[in-house]
């Protein structure tokens, strides 16, 4: 498939899903589930899921397994705090990246200096990065201190002095808001389309422009310069890379570094949302940026859809408790499309021979597709409300069920987690 069909392709598919959500927000009546304000809480939400996520490939790309984004999430927060209140937010942005680098420093010392296991180290970041803060907190935010009569404390900073500002895309967010107008129509797709738009254009923070261009950037870099063929070359064969002249020490350093500062920036953003630092904040959004990356296949593209998606269920779960239930309808309808797609290869020509030599598989799969089918309509059709219980665990169950379907297909770089030794074959 050549690459301008992919591209077609991923349009084919956009369209697809825009037009699906636009069917059953009719058929629910629940409009949250294309309203700007969804989509603009989903962008913020995403963002630092998406940071994390980026962090995590650019490690694991070149061989390194880092599930201690988390805890370099957590010490950007704390920098982008310490610095932000007293020099504004550019200084917030550089002292968060430089935090979120400083554990992915750790991290790369442990891992490849040492040869200490990554899981163990990645654990270790995470248990280390709220230790330190909360040891930073008391000792910079104690009482006596400027920052303490600036209404700090142990579990926050002051309000950062000049927050990050926010820009709107031209021609669709100035003037009349003829887009809120549409939006508020709500006609079958033309307003589902405005709010859509809408909610990713309009106020939107720097930063969030920032991490969306990160995302082409970095799979140019990676898989269109030499500098990331080397680092593909270091996470797939490190000894075939050693053995072309590639410093893999350094290629691992740099890479694991720059996790940690992508980290730490999704750390910076979350600073920026609520004005201050405030210590628990990442909420386990490292663990989903991994998940997501994984869901991914560890590449960008594939990442900004595992992002999009948990960011999605998140937002939506904010905006609208009742809307969380439309999850029903949306997957018995993606499940009645599955089984259309089986039926039609079942009936075309030389099909039937295939799938009876895969056997009973096939069709068990079909099955267990049509009995979810019907249990999730059922569900749709009877159930108005869900607890308070079951929409907050939403984002997370979605993160479980993804990883789950993508885990079929997912290729991970074959050195990845490898203790890289030079000269020794592994």
């Amino acid at each position: 498939m050549t690459r301008l069909s992919k591209y077609h392709l991923t349009l084919v598919g956009v369209a697809a899903l825009i037009l699906l959500m636009s069917l059953v927000r009719v058929a629910s009546g629940q409009n949250d589930i294309t309203s700007s304000g969804t989509f603009a809480a989903a962008l913020l939400l995403a963002v630092p899921i998406g940071l994390a996520g980026l962090g995590g490939l650019w490690a694991e790309r070149a061989g390194v397994v880092n599930i201690g984004l988390e805890g370099m999430m957590v010490l950007g927060t704390w920098f982008a705090g310490w610095a932000g209140y007293q020099w504004g937010a550019w200084a917030a942005l550089l002292a968060g990246l430089l935090g979120g680098a400083l554990g992915g420093l750790l991290h790369a010392v442990a891992t490849v200096t040492f040869g200490v296991d990554h899981i163990v180290s990645g654990v270790a970041i995470n248990l280390l990065g709220p230790g330190v803060t909360r040891f930073l907190s008391e000792v910079f935010y104690k009482d006596g201190t400027a920052a303490a009569d600036a209404g700090a404390g142990f579990t926050g900073s002051p309000a950062i002095t000049s927050p990050a500002p926010s820009v709107s895309l031209p021609l669709l967010s100035d003037g009349p808001d003829l887009l809120g107008r549409l939006e508020g129509t709500h006609w079958f797709l033309l307003s589902d389309l405005a709010g859509i738009l809408r909610g990713l254009t309009h106020d939107v923070n720097v930063l969030v422009v920032l991490a969306v261009l990160l995302l082409p950037v970095t799979f140019f870099v990676l898989w269109h310069t030499a500098f990331g063929l080397r680092l593909r070359s270091a996470g797939e064969n490190p000894w075939a890379a050693e053995s072309l002249g590639v410093n893999v020490y350094r290629i691992k350093y740099l890479a694991v570094v720059m996790s940690g500062a992508f980290a730490g920036l999704g750390g910076v953003f979350l600073v920026f949302v609520s004005n201050k630092y405030v210590e628990g904040q990442t909420q386990g959004r490292g663990f989903i940026g991994l998940a997501a990356m994984i869901f991914g296949n560890w590449r960008p593209g594939g990442l900004a859809i595992g992002s999009s998606l948990f960011g999605y269920a998140s937002g939506l779960q904010l905006r609208s408790t009742g809307a969380i239930t439309s999850f029903f309808l949306f997957a018995a309808v993606l499940l009645l499309i599955y089984l259309v797609m089986k039926v039609r290869r079942m009936l075309s020509p030389g099909r039937p021979a295939e799938l009876a030599a895969r056997g009973v598989r096939e069709y068990t799969l079909m099955a267990v597709a049509a009995a979810g089918m019907i249990v999730l309509f059922w569900l749709w059709l009877t159930v108005d409300q869900l607890p308070n219980e079951f929409v907050y665990m939403t984002p997370h169950v979605l993160t479980l069920l993804v990883l789950l379907v993508a885990s079929q297909r997912l290729r991970m770089p074959k050195a990845d987690g490898v203790r890289y030794r030079r000269g020794e074959q592994h």
